[in-house]
Order: structure tokens, then C-alpha cells, then sequence
């Protein structure tokens, strides 16, 4: 089982057994009504083979560093059922950015793409690539909640629970048009496009990786409110640096190890904290660069090169190092006064390396 030194990865297993069982309760349902339905449940089991697992590590954490009293099995797959929130997420957001990889292997709308072009079927094959994603991403988030339901949580730790994932919910589909709204709406002045950025950085992406699933942890355990007040500003401090250094691999990344191409972020025109700071302090030039680069899906390795030189060069990509570093501090700070175990403490500290300290 987890360890403070190594609170994730013996999560691994067992998390996976659990989504494994579950998958194969669908398939029993879905098979009857048509073999035809299977190709959408084999990309889910593709798409939930990997991945961190930070988010059910936070959850697992919460709920034992507030010497909570779950059963461990019904703990395990209330943590399971965020990950198949994060995979609807992410189905949906490949999609709304036309990404053609995640993970190193060809997007959902991109396979099912592929699978109507050479299956010969009449219409667009991009068109079914992004229908299916949509009713692959939906039925994924339906099961989350299905799975947290059916996790075995007693009445009151659901009763708990229950509000965090809803609010979880609405704040990633707000993020997520937040998103959409400043790749569309680019023309109003760089010190808004710090502040829309921002935003976008909380509730599409910080609160729902790192904040609500310790929280959800700590209701499930039934914390108190001063520790689900410590825990939400460590969660809101540790999810936006999680999310800055996501940032930063998305341009400055190994493709061998982001699994995404070099400087995909860019292609897709991602109005990102680090693209904000850099046009707040571009020259009319490096500005103009910006202007016609960002977001050229055809943007070749030196465009790329060329950006990520403009990135360094106004400062930006120190501004959002250093931000990280901030964030850091905070979270360790909120480490340090709250009322935990020993355990849960040296935890928490070890995630904070694990979420920012990273390659991929």
C-alpha cells in the first residue's frame, strides 16, 4: 500500500483493478444491445490504462491524513471514480482543442476518425471522430458518478461527498468554455489576458486536480472545516502550479516523454499565463510574432523555435518558474499548520514535488 515516500504509485494496481471490474460491467451491459458498442468501451479501457493518478492520490490522502475511518476498498473506488471524471475531461478537451495525441497515441476522435475512414462508411470521417469522442467523453462522466454512487461509502460520507464532485463538475465544463472564450476573443489588453488566464487556470484545471479531490478525501474521512479549509488552500496553491508547469511542458516539453508533439500548446493557440506574460512585455515585433504564429495548426519547428525564444526573452517563462515557486511555498506552508497525521503530513509534502517537479 501507499507510503508517505511513495504515496502514488502502489495505488497503481489496485486502482486499476478496480476500473477494470467496472469496465467489464459495462461491457456485460453495452455487449447485448450490440457488439457494434465495444470499440467505445475498448477506448475507454485504452484511455484509463494510464496516467498519473494524482488526482485518487490526493482523494486516498485526505481521507488518511484525517485519520479518517473508511473502508479501504469503498475509499479506493470513490478515489477510481476521478479518474474516470479526468478521462471524460480529457476526451472532450482533445477534442475541443484538435489534439491528435494524448499519451503518445492517437486522440478518441482521432481513432474513431480513422476507424470510419477505412471502414469505408458514408460522410465526413472527422465528423464521426468527434461524435464519438463527445458520447465517449459523456458516458465517461456519467460513470464517474456512477462509480462514486456504487463505491460503498456510507450514507453520510456520500451525503458529503457528494456536493464536492457536483461543484468539481460545473467548475471544469465553466473552465473549459473559459478556455475556448480566450483562443476566440484575443483583442483586449495583455494585463486582462493575465487575469483571464488566471481564471482559466483555477477552475478548469486547479481546483478539480488537486483541491476537490483532497477535499472529497477529507469529507469522506469527515474532517472538520478547519481542515477542509487548509486542505482547499493547499489544494488551490498545489493545482495551479500543477497546472503552470503543465503550461511549461506544453511548449517547452520532450515530446518522448509529454507524449504530445513539440510545442503542441502552440498550435492549438492556447492563451496560456506564460503567452499572457509574454505579450505583456513583447516589444511591437515580438507582439506581431506572437499575433501571427499562435495558433497556426501548420506551425513548423523554428515557428516553434521562434516562440519559444519570445518566451524567454520577455521574461515569461522566468515569471511562471517563479510563480510555480510561490505556489510551492503556499502549499508547503498549508502543510505545515494543518492538523494531520505524521503520515498524512510527509504525504501531502511528497505530492507537492510529484505535481510540479516534473517531465510529463
Amino acid at each position: 500500500m501507499p507510503s508517505p515516500e511513495d504515496p502514488v504509485y502502489p495505488l497503481h494496481q489496485p486502482l486499476q483493478g478496480i476500473l477494470d471490474r467496472f469496465l467489464e460491467q459495462q461491457r456485460c451491459l453495452l455487449e447485448p444491445i450490440s457488439t457494434e458498442l465495444l470499440p467505445l468501451l475498448d477506448a475507454a479501457a485504452e484511455f484509463l490504462s494510464g496516467g498519473k493518478r494524482l488526482r485518487p492520490a490526493f482523494c486516498y490522502w485526505g481521507c488518511h491524513a484525517a485519520e479518517g475511518v473508511a473502508d479501504h476498498t469503498a475509499l479506493l473506488t470513490a478515489a477510481a471514480s476521478l479518474e474516470l471524471f479526468q478521462a471524460a475531461a480529457l476526451v472532450h478537451d482533445d477534442l475541443i482543442d484538435g489534439s491528435d495525441t494524448r499519451r503518445g497515441r492517437p486522440a478518441v476522435h482521432r481513432s474513431f476518425a480513422t476507424r470510419h475512414q477505412k471502414s469505408g462508411w458514408k460522410g465526413e470521417p472527422d465528423a464521426f471522430g468527434a461524435a464519438a469522442a463527445i458520447l465517449l467523453g459523456d458516458l465517461l462522466l456519467g460513470w464517474s458518478d456512477e462509480l462514486l454512487s456504487q463505491a460503498g461509502l456510507d450514507d453520510a460520507a456520500l451525503h458529503r461527498a457528494r456536493p464536492v464532485y457536483e461543484r468539481m463538475r460545473t467548475e471544469v465544463g465553466a473552465g473549459q468554455y473559459l478556455d475556448m472564450l480566450a483562443q476566440a476573443d484575443t483583442e483586449i489588453p495583455p494585463s486582462e489576458q493575465i487575469v483571464r488566464a488566471g481564471r482559466v487556470v483555477l477552475h478548469k484545471s486547479a481546483r478539480y486536480s488537486v483541491q476537490h479531490p483532497l477535499v472529497l478525501g477529507g469529507h469522506i474521512a469527515g474532517a472538520g472545516h478547519h481542515l477542509i479549509a487548509a486542505y482547499s488552500g493547499y489544494g488551490a496553491a498545489l493545482g495551479e502550479a500543477f497546472q503552470l508547469r503543465d503550461d511549461i511542458l506544453g511548449v517547452f516539453g520532450d515530446p518522448d516523454l509529454t507524449g504530445k508533439p513539440a510545442g503542441d500548446d502552440l498550435r492549438e493557440g492556447k492563451r496560456t499565463l506564460l503567452v499572457a506574460y509574454a505579450l505583456s512585455t513583447a516589444d511591437r515585433a515580438q507582439s506581431a510574432v506572437v499575433a501571427d504564429l499562435l495558433g497556426d495548426a501548420d506551425l513548423d519547428a523554428s515557428g516553434v523555435d521562434r516562440l519559444r525564444q519570445i518566451m524567454v526573452e520577455t521574461g515569461a517563462r522566468a515569471r511562471v518558474e517563479r510563480r510555480i515557486d510561490e505556489l510551492v511555498g503556499q502549499a508547503e506552508g498549508a502543510v505545515t499548520s494543518m492538523n494531520v497525521t505524521d503520515d498524512g503530513r510527509q504525504a501531502l509534502r511528497t505530492l507537492i514535488t510529484l505535481a510540479t517537479a516534473r517531465a510529463s
